[in-house]
């Protein structure tokens, strides 16, 4: 991804997550002044109908006057249930939304954590917002849940177009790790690559093999630490030319049953004995011309 496309995401993102957390304190106060307002309406309506000052329709109506408590068993006890857990769900998305405690969310309630997208924030800001605007408030409570339930749209969509990867493209610890790895970087171990220890003269013999007493410790390191070796390390360069002082020639060899020249010698040398082997020749005369034929090489 383009650095201006990434940094484009970025702010959008954490723009919304501003606004995300602005709607979330807004619809937190509302609902505490709902609370409020209801328990302030319920105490008005129960003392004037000890007083019997309190109109007949008025008893009878489906809601307390200036509340959003329903006239009925029970009634005021939903109504603070659920301006309880109103506030309740608002402090755990804004916690979401401010990403602390991360941990907790990824083990108890993995879909506001970081694995999952803005998806499942926006269906329960919508659903906070629905629950509000489906009974009679204040100005300042509709405008809250108005502005909520538009976020709540906004956060679900952003979940569709981004899905999982919508809060590690506005993370702020993620955009300063990208921040450092603007250039490639290379590590100072590769691995598989183990360097040529340094021999000595007590390492060669513990290894066990021999080690000439002439030569000093240079020239071993350079010549017979690795004996595996045919051709060992230049230990002294002669003159301007740069020849190699005394170097090891590998032996000549043929093969084992290679063709040989006529009156030629081979001669096989093995690590325990020689054997001399000489080609005769044998002439044969057909219809005056002579043919001339080496017998074939002894086998060993």
């Amino acid at each position: 991804m383009a650095p201006n496309t990434r940094t484009m995401f970025f702010f959008g993102l954490n723009a919304v997550r501003v606004l995300s957390i602005v709607s979330l304190i807004l619809v937190f106060a509302s609902s505490i002044l709902v609370m409020v307002t209801n328990i302030k309406a319920v105490n008005a309506f129960q003392a004037n109908k000890i007083n019997n000052t309190t109109e007949s329709d008025m008893v009878d109506c489906d809601y307390i006057e200036g509340s959003t408590v329903p006239n009925q068993a029970a009634g005021v006890f939903w109504a603070v249930v659920a301006s309880l857990l109103i506030i309740f769900q608002s402090i755990v998305l804004l916690l979401s939304e401010c990403s602390w405690p991360m941990a907790f969310f990824d083990k108890f309630f993995p879909v506001l954590g970081t694995k999952f997208g803005l998806g499942a924030l926006g269906i329960f800001q919508c659903l906070i917002a629905t629950q509000i605007l489906s009974h009679h408030v204040d100005d300042f409570t509709l405008v809250s849940a108005f502005f909520l339930f538009a976020l709540g749209c906004v956060n679900m969509l952003l979940g569709l177009i981004f899905r999982a990867a919508a809060k590690q493209k506005r993370s702020i610890r993620g955009w300063r790790e990208q921040g450092k790895d603007v250039l490639p970087t290379t590590s100072k171990e590769v691995s598989g690559f183990h360097p040529r220890p340094f021999h000595t003269r007590g390492s060669i013999e513990k290894i066990g093999f021999p080690v000439p007493q002439d030569r000093d410790d240079a020239s071993i390191r350079s010549t017979e630490k690795a004996p595996a070796y045919s051709w060992p390390m230049p230990t002294a360069r002669s003159g301007g030319l740069g020849e190699i002082a005394n170097p090891q020639i590998p032996q000549e060899s043929r093969p084992r049953f290679a063709p040989t020249l006529l009156g030629a010698s081979v001669t096989r040398s093995n690590t325990t004995a020689s054997t001399e082997s000489t080609a005769t020749i044998e002439s044969f005369g057909h219809d005056g011309e002579d043919e001339r034929r080496a017998p074939s090489p002894r086998r060993f």
